[in-house]
């Protein structure tokens, strides 16, 4: 398994950002972790990233704890949070540079690897130029490069089209197509974009309001459910409903 849970649990206070969480997910599988805003799927990232420290429970991420093996854990994933920073002074190249330092790839690699990420996410010809001129679209470019600078065997992606047109939004999922197929990466993928999870996730998790409510593929759920795609699962399984009542004050 390249992430196994048991009974991962965190709260904030007395706010419940995750309960219970049983899960497992094999070594280069695109498995898609689906649920409303606020249901826990960025709590979840973070605990397997070892971000923060569960409240109770238990974590292995590469077959190391999350508690107690968190330097071991960093060292084998890689990370788009939803809302990155970059460093706007910085030119894509040197951007990279700086992650693959804090890394510790060595520089003969690190070079070799920069040169091989833009040209893969055909960057090479804007990689000196500085990242303030970027649109959103190309700084994703840059920023999923950098989650794979270090050659992660698990990669995390966050909301990775939050924020960008639909011409990037398509763009950024090719990439993951393209990755996911490419190479023997496992990829969890939280998203609330349907089409986005149901096109290349082979597996999905339904998490809403900090529990799993379902896990399995894209096909299955549909039948299961009796759902034309995989909205109408969503739907049923999260029990959201946009009713008159809601609409009342218009």
């Amino acid at each position: 398994m390249a992430i196994k849970t048991r009974g991962l649990t965190k709260f904030y206070g007395s706010t419940l950002g995750v309960k219970d969480l049983n899960l497992e997910v094999s070594s280069g599988e695109t498995f898609g972790f689906l649920g409303p805003n606020g249901s826990g799927k960025t709590t979840t990232v973070r605990l397997l990233n070892c971000i923060i420290k569960p409240t109770s429970g238990t974590a292995k991420v590469g077959g190391y704890d999350i508690v107690s093996e968190p330097e071991k854990v960093k060292r084998i994933t890689g990370l788009l949070p939803e809302t990155p920073g970059v460093y706007e002074k910085l030119s894509a190249r040197e951007f990279l540079e700086f992650i693959g330092g804090l890394y510790g790839v060595p520089e003969d690699t690190l070079k070799r690897r920069i040169d091989e990420l833009l040209e893969f996410f055909e960057i090479e010809d804007r990689g000196d130029e500085l990242l303030e001129g970027f649109s959103k679209g190309m700084r994703q470019k840059v920023l999923l490069a950098s989650a794979l600078i270090h050659d992660p065997e698990i990669v995390f992606l966050d909301e990775p089209t939050s924020g960008l047109d639909p011409f990037s939004s398509k763009m950024v999922k090719d990439l993951i197509k393209t990755l996911s197929s490419e190479t023997n990466k496992t990829f969890f993928i939280c998203t609330h974009i349907l089409p986005l999870a149901e096109e290349v996730c082979g597996r999905i998790g339904i998490i809403d309001r900090g529990e799993l409510k379902e896990v399995g593929t894209p096909e299955g759920l549909m039948e299961k459910y009796g759902a034309g795609n995989l909205e109408e699962v969503f739907l049923q399984v999260t029990g959201r409903r946009v009713t008159r009542d809601m609409l009342e004050w218009v």
